[in-house]
Protein backbone atom coordinates (compact mmCIF):
# COMPACT_ATOMS: atom_id res chain seq x y z
CA UNK A 1 0.00 0.00 0.00
CA UNK A 2 0.96 3.56 -0.79
CA UNK A 3 -0.43 6.98 0.81
CA UNK A 4 1.12 10.49 -0.43
CA UNK A 5 0.56 13.08 2.32
CA UNK A 6 0.85 16.94 1.82
CA UNK A 7 2.89 18.56 4.31
CA UNK A 8 2.80 22.36 5.08
CA UNK A 9 5.46 24.60 6.57
CA UNK A 10 4.74 27.07 9.74
CA UNK A 11 5.70 30.30 10.61
CA UNK A 12 5.44 32.03 13.74
CA UNK A 13 3.25 34.98 14.18
CA UNK A 14 4.62 35.85 17.41
CA UNK A 15 7.27 33.77 19.85
CA UNK A 16 8.14 34.68 23.38
CA UNK A 17 10.30 32.18 25.11
CA UNK A 18 9.40 33.12 28.58
CA UNK A 19 11.89 30.87 31.00
CA UNK A 20 14.18 28.06 31.02
CA UNK A 21 12.96 25.18 32.97
CA UNK A 22 14.84 22.53 35.15
CA UNK A 23 14.61 19.89 32.28
CA UNK A 24 16.92 22.40 29.58
CA UNK A 25 14.26 23.20 28.04
CA UNK A 26 12.03 26.34 27.24
CA UNK A 27 8.63 26.94 28.29
CA UNK A 28 7.40 29.45 25.04
CA UNK A 29 4.17 31.24 24.15
CA UNK A 30 3.28 31.80 20.41
CA UNK A 31 0.86 31.73 17.11
CA UNK A 32 2.10 29.44 14.97
CA UNK A 33 0.35 29.47 11.40
CA UNK A 34 0.78 26.84 8.92
CA UNK A 35 1.60 28.13 5.05
CA UNK A 36 0.69 26.75 1.61
CA UNK A 37 4.92 25.71 1.07
CA UNK A 38 4.61 22.08 1.30
CA UNK A 39 6.80 19.27 1.24
CA UNK A 40 5.45 15.60 -0.37
CA UNK A 41 6.02 12.52 1.59
CA UNK A 42 4.96 8.91 0.18
CA UNK A 43 5.19 6.24 1.96
CA UNK A 44 4.95 2.36 0.91
CA UNK A 45 4.81 -0.88 2.34
CA UNK A 46 7.75 -3.13 1.66
CA UNK A 47 8.61 -6.64 1.95
CA UNK A 48 12.49 -5.19 3.62
CA UNK A 49 11.33 -5.30 7.55
CA UNK A 50 13.04 -2.31 7.79
CA UNK A 51 12.73 1.85 7.14
CA UNK A 52 14.25 3.23 4.04
CA UNK A 53 14.04 6.53 3.44
CA UNK A 54 14.53 8.45 0.12
CA UNK A 55 15.01 12.30 -0.38
CA UNK A 56 17.55 14.22 -3.08
CA UNK A 57 17.81 17.26 -0.98
CA UNK A 58 21.47 18.09 0.35
CA UNK A 59 22.39 17.56 3.60
CA UNK A 60 19.03 15.54 4.61
CA UNK A 61 20.32 12.37 6.22
CA UNK A 62 18.25 9.05 4.86
CA UNK A 63 19.09 7.05 7.69
CA UNK A 64 18.28 7.03 11.51
CA UNK A 65 19.36 10.42 12.24
CA UNK A 66 16.50 11.77 9.70
CA UNK A 67 13.56 12.63 12.09
CA UNK A 68 10.73 10.66 9.58
CA UNK A 69 12.59 7.44 10.85
CA UNK A 70 11.93 8.36 14.56
CA UNK A 71 8.38 8.75 14.11
CA UNK A 72 7.92 5.29 11.81
CA UNK A 73 9.60 4.22 15.03
CA UNK A 74 7.45 6.21 17.56
CA UNK A 75 4.28 5.06 15.35
CA UNK A 76 5.05 1.46 15.62
CA UNK A 77 5.96 1.35 19.38
CA UNK A 78 2.66 3.27 20.45
CA UNK A 79 0.66 0.59 18.32
CA UNK A 80 2.74 -2.06 18.45
CA UNK A 81 1.77 -2.82 15.13
CA UNK A 82 4.49 -4.70 13.02
CA UNK A 83 7.32 -3.55 10.65
CA UNK A 84 7.53 -5.37 7.59
CA UNK A 85 8.79 -2.60 6.07
CA UNK A 86 8.25 0.89 4.94
CA UNK A 87 9.95 3.08 2.41
CA UNK A 88 9.59 6.80 2.72
CA UNK A 89 10.23 9.28 -0.07
CA UNK A 90 10.61 12.79 0.62
CA UNK A 91 9.59 15.53 -1.93
CA UNK A 92 11.87 18.34 -0.13
CA UNK A 93 10.71 21.85 -0.61
CA UNK A 94 10.54 23.50 2.06
CA UNK A 95 14.07 24.68 3.18
CA UNK A 96 15.88 22.89 6.45
CA UNK A 97 17.34 24.74 9.20
CA UNK A 98 14.78 27.80 8.05
CA UNK A 99 13.22 28.16 11.53
CA UNK A 100 9.57 26.58 8.74
CA UNK A 101 9.65 23.24 10.93
CA UNK A 102 10.11 21.38 7.15
CA UNK A 103 11.56 18.36 9.35
CA UNK A 104 8.93 18.52 11.63
CA UNK A 105 6.51 18.49 9.04
CA UNK A 106 8.06 15.48 7.55
CA UNK A 107 7.55 13.51 10.47
CA UNK A 108 4.38 14.51 10.94
CA UNK A 109 3.33 13.58 7.55
CA UNK A 110 4.73 10.03 8.38
CA UNK A 111 2.74 9.69 11.22
CA UNK A 112 -0.71 10.57 9.78
CA UNK A 113 0.61 8.32 6.15
CA UNK A 114 1.26 5.04 8.55
CA UNK A 115 -2.14 5.74 10.46
CA UNK A 116 -3.37 5.51 7.13
CA UNK A 117 -1.66 2.29 5.81
CA UNK A 118 -2.15 0.01 8.72
CA UNK A 119 -6.17 1.30 9.58
CA UNK A 120 -4.85 2.28 12.91
CA UNK A 121 -8.10 5.09 13.26
CA UNK A 122 -6.25 6.50 15.66
CA UNK A 123 -7.33 10.14 16.89
CA UNK A 124 -5.36 13.36 15.81
CA UNK A 125 -4.84 14.21 19.94
CA UNK A 126 -3.07 10.46 19.68
CA UNK A 127 -1.03 11.08 16.61
CA UNK A 128 0.10 14.57 18.11
CA UNK A 129 0.76 12.45 21.66
CA UNK A 130 3.32 10.28 19.23
CA UNK A 131 5.30 13.54 17.57
CA UNK A 132 5.07 15.45 20.74
CA UNK A 133 7.69 12.61 22.00
CA UNK A 134 10.02 13.12 18.76
CA UNK A 135 9.73 16.87 18.53
CA UNK A 136 7.59 20.20 19.90
CA UNK A 137 7.00 20.98 16.08
CA UNK A 138 4.99 18.04 15.15
CA UNK A 139 2.47 17.95 16.93
CA UNK A 140 1.43 21.30 15.04
CA UNK A 141 2.86 20.38 11.90
CA UNK A 142 0.08 17.56 12.12
CA UNK A 143 -3.34 19.73 12.81
CA UNK A 144 -1.93 23.20 11.14
CA UNK A 145 -3.88 26.40 10.99
CA UNK A 146 -3.30 29.19 13.53
CA UNK A 147 -2.72 27.63 17.15
CA UNK A 148 -1.91 29.43 20.05
CA UNK A 149 1.01 27.12 21.22
CA UNK A 150 2.56 27.21 24.72
CA UNK A 151 4.25 24.55 27.15
CA UNK A 152 7.44 23.72 24.85
CA UNK A 153 5.44 24.34 21.95
CA UNK A 154 3.39 21.05 22.14
CA UNK A 155 0.38 22.46 24.07
CA UNK A 156 -1.84 23.81 21.40
CA UNK A 157 -5.23 26.41 21.61
CA UNK A 158 -7.82 26.39 18.73
CA UNK A 159 -7.63 29.82 17.12
CA UNK A 160 -10.05 31.51 14.56
CA UNK A 161 -8.48 31.33 11.10
CA UNK A 162 -5.70 34.58 10.28
CA UNK A 163 -7.09 36.52 8.11
CA UNK A 164 -6.70 36.13 4.65
CA UNK A 165 -3.36 37.35 2.94
CA UNK A 166 -0.50 37.13 0.53
CA UNK A 167 2.87 35.69 2.63
CA UNK A 168 6.33 35.99 0.89
CA UNK A 169 9.20 33.80 2.42
CA UNK A 170 12.88 33.96 1.87
CA UNK A 171 15.33 31.70 3.10
CA UNK A 172 19.40 33.62 3.42
CA UNK A 173 22.33 31.01 2.63
CA UNK A 174 23.33 31.16 5.98
CA UNK A 175 21.36 28.95 8.60
CA UNK A 176 20.78 29.00 12.50
CA UNK A 177 21.40 26.35 14.98
CA UNK A 178 18.87 26.04 17.52
CA UNK A 179 20.88 25.21 20.46
CA UNK A 180 22.76 28.24 19.17
CA UNK A 181 19.42 30.21 19.36
CA UNK A 182 18.87 29.33 22.77
CA UNK A 183 22.09 29.90 24.12
CA UNK A 184 21.56 33.40 23.03
CA UNK A 185 18.49 33.87 24.30
CA UNK A 186 19.15 32.87 27.58
CA UNK A 187 22.75 35.19 27.91
CA UNK A 188 20.29 38.42 26.47
CA UNK A 189 18.23 38.60 29.40
CA UNK A 190 14.98 40.09 27.30
CA UNK A 191 13.00 42.46 28.85
CA UNK A 192 9.75 43.19 26.67
CA UNK A 193 5.39 43.06 27.24
CA UNK A 194 4.49 39.50 26.10
CA UNK A 195 3.69 39.69 22.29
CA UNK A 196 1.70 36.64 21.77
CA UNK A 197 -0.99 37.52 23.67
CA UNK A 198 -1.43 41.13 21.52
CA UNK A 199 -1.55 38.72 18.52
CA UNK A 200 -4.04 36.71 19.84
CA UNK A 201 -6.10 39.86 20.40
CA UNK A 202 -5.11 40.89 16.46
CA UNK A 203 -6.08 37.34 15.26
CA UNK A 204 -9.51 37.82 16.87
CA UNK A 205 -9.84 41.26 15.46
CA UNK A 206 -9.33 39.59 12.44
CA UNK A 207 -7.67 43.37 11.58
CA UNK A 208 -4.39 42.21 9.23
CA UNK A 209 -2.94 45.48 10.06
CA UNK A 210 -2.81 44.52 13.56
CA UNK A 211 -1.37 41.67 13.43
CA UNK A 212 1.54 43.16 11.22
CA UNK A 213 2.07 45.42 13.68
CA UNK A 214 1.88 42.38 16.49
CA UNK A 215 4.51 40.59 14.62
CA UNK A 216 8.05 39.81 16.96
CA UNK A 217 10.49 36.97 17.49
CA UNK A 218 12.55 37.23 20.31
CA UNK A 219 15.05 34.63 18.59
CA UNK A 220 15.31 37.43 15.91
CA UNK A 221 15.83 40.17 18.84
CA UNK A 222 18.61 38.00 20.57
CA UNK A 223 20.51 37.21 17.36
CA UNK A 224 20.19 41.00 15.86
CA UNK A 225 21.74 39.06 12.58
CA UNK A 226 22.26 41.55 9.51
CA UNK A 227 21.56 39.44 6.82
CA UNK A 228 18.09 38.93 8.29
CA UNK A 229 17.42 42.98 8.72
CA UNK A 230 18.56 43.10 4.98
CA UNK A 231 16.25 41.03 3.71
CA UNK A 232 13.18 42.36 5.98
CA UNK A 233 14.71 46.09 4.91
CA UNK A 234 13.54 44.75 1.02
CA UNK A 235 9.92 43.34 1.86
CA UNK A 236 9.51 46.79 4.10
CA UNK A 237 10.61 48.87 0.98
CA UNK A 238 8.42 46.91 -1.37
CA UNK A 239 5.41 47.57 1.19
CA UNK A 240 5.11 44.38 2.94
CA UNK A 241 2.79 45.49 6.15
CA UNK A 242 5.26 44.03 7.90
CA UNK A 243 8.20 41.33 8.24
CA UNK A 244 9.58 39.15 10.95
CA UNK A 245 11.96 35.64 10.91
CA UNK A 246 10.04 32.57 11.63
CA UNK A 247 11.51 30.25 14.86
CA UNK A 248 15.26 30.29 15.50
CA UNK A 249 15.47 31.21 11.73
CA UNK A 250 16.98 31.64 9.03
CA UNK A 251 14.15 32.23 7.17
CA UNK A 252 12.00 35.77 7.21
CA UNK A 253 8.65 36.27 6.32
CA UNK A 254 6.19 39.16 5.28
CA UNK A 255 3.06 39.87 5.22
CA UNK A 256 1.08 41.77 2.05
CA UNK A 257 -2.90 42.58 1.42
CA UNK A 258 -1.91 43.06 -2.24
CA UNK A 259 -1.01 40.39 -4.47
CA UNK A 260 1.13 42.07 -7.33
CA UNK A 261 2.90 43.87 -4.04
CA UNK A 262 3.82 40.26 -2.99
CA UNK A 263 4.71 39.57 -6.45
CA UNK A 264 7.08 42.53 -6.73
CA UNK A 265 8.66 42.08 -3.61
CA UNK A 266 9.33 38.62 -4.74
CA UNK A 267 11.03 39.44 -7.48
CA UNK A 268 13.15 41.89 -5.79
CA UNK A 269 14.25 39.37 -3.38
CA UNK A 270 15.21 36.83 -6.21
CA UNK A 271 18.04 39.36 -7.15
CA UNK A 272 19.61 38.45 -3.87
CA UNK A 273 18.16 35.02 -2.82
CA UNK A 274 17.35 31.68 -4.12
CA UNK A 275 14.99 30.87 -1.98
CA UNK A 276 11.83 32.84 -2.31
CA UNK A 277 8.47 31.72 -1.49
CA UNK A 278 4.72 32.86 -2.44
CA UNK A 279 1.99 30.94 -0.03
CA UNK A 280 -1.03 32.11 2.12
CA UNK A 281 -2.09 30.86 5.26
CA UNK A 282 -3.91 27.39 5.60
CA UNK A 283 -6.68 26.22 7.88
CA UNK A 284 -5.11 22.55 8.03
CA UNK A 285 -1.74 20.71 8.30
CA UNK A 286 -0.83 17.04 6.79
CA UNK A 287 -3.08 16.03 4.35
CA UNK A 288 -3.34 12.51 2.39
CA UNK A 289 -3.42 13.37 -1.31
CA UNK A 290 -3.33 9.96 -2.88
Amino acid sequence: MKVKVKAPAKINLSLDVLRRRPDGYHDVSMVMQAVSLYDYVTVETTDTKGIEILCDYPDVPCDKRNIVYKCAEAFFNYTKTENRGIKITIEKNIPTQAGLAGGSADGAAVIVALNKIFSTYLKEDELCEIGAKIGADIPFCIVGGTKLASGTGTDLKNMISMPRCNIVICKPDFSVSTAEAYSRIDSANLSHPEFTSEMVKAIYARDIYMVTTSMLNDFEIALDLDGINDIKRIMLKNKALGACMSGSGSAVFAVFNNLKKAEKCMKQLFENYNKVFLCEPLKSGCEVID
